[in-house]
């Protein structure tokens, strides 16, 4: 059973939500990305992405975006960041779920069938691609399900008619977007959540999370009532621009106070 789903069938048991956590890998570089993942592992994460930085991000706010441009910049490399994963999972240092979110052209740079294989290798559970649309999703699920590594879909407030379908056939979890734009911290959020997710749990197979601007306990209290799991990412690398190498604290410090949140 992939790590994911082993994962949430325990969180089920448990009558536990999800908390999903999110760094840049290589911001402000890889000995720091390390340190960040198992403190937030520590502190209450159930699953981690690692962004792979990008030079054109265009899901992303301005604070992810600036944190791709300091991992480039400090030399953050895919191949790099598979070393890393290699290094968290040798041992049984980690065994929580942990996934890549990142762009298609990386991919298809890197190659399909080369790049599945070394998630496998490496030790990564999953890939969330936002620039995929579902309906194209062909072009790489092939060999991500050759390797068992699971393909992540998302689902927004303007799938609308398309939600049935993309809702019935995801795997892992469905990565619900909460609000209209690209990632980035939130004051609120204008979604009608009862009717966004009424319509997906009416067709999900798999568990749902939010995320897209979650940035504080009090929501991701407020919109845990609606998915299995919540997703913050930008209040975490917000921290990380602001603490740099000496991040881990702060950083464990937050993900605490949300696993608490969304335990109550």
């Amino acid at each position: 059973m992939n790590r994911i789903d082993a994962t949430f069938e325990g969180l089920r048991h448990r009558r536990e939500k999800a908390l999903i956590t999110f760094v840049t890998a290589g911001d402000p570089d890889m000995a720091t990305t390390e340190a960040l993942v198992l403190e937030m592992i520590a502190q209450g994460a159930d699953l981690v992405e690692l962004g792979v930085p990008f030079s054109d991000p265009m899901a992303e706010g301005p604070i992810i975006q600036a944190a791709s441009a300091r991992a480039l910049e400090a030399g953050a490399t895919l191949p790099g960041i598979f070393d890393l994963v290699t290094r968290l999972r040798s041992g049984g240092v980690t065994e929580t779920p942990l996934l890549l979110m990142m762009y298609l052209n990386c991919i298809l740079h890197y190659g399909k069938d080369r790049f599945f294989e070394a998630c496998a290798r490496a030790g990564i559970d999953g890939v969330i691609v936002p620039d995929l649309p579902y309906g194209e999703q062909v072009e790489i699920s092939g060999e991500a399900r050759a390797h068992r590594v699971h393909l992540i879909s998302l689902v927004a407030p303007t799938s609308r008619d398309r939600i049935h379908a993309i809702a019935q056939n995801s795997e892992g979890f469905l990565y619900c977007v909460s609000s209209l734009g690209v990632t980035g911290t939130r004051a609120g959020f204008a979604t009608d959540f009862d009717a966004f997710f009424g319509e997906i749990q009416r067709h999900a197979t798999v568990p749902t999370a939010v995320g897209f601007g979650i940035s504080t306990p009090e929501q991701a209290k407020a919109l845990a009532k609606y998915a299995e799991g919540v997703i913050v990412g930008s209040a975490v690398v917000d921290l990380v621009a602001k603490h740099g190498t000496g991040a881990a604290a702060p950083v464990g410090a937050f993900v605490k106070a949300l696993k608490n949140a969304i335990r109550e």
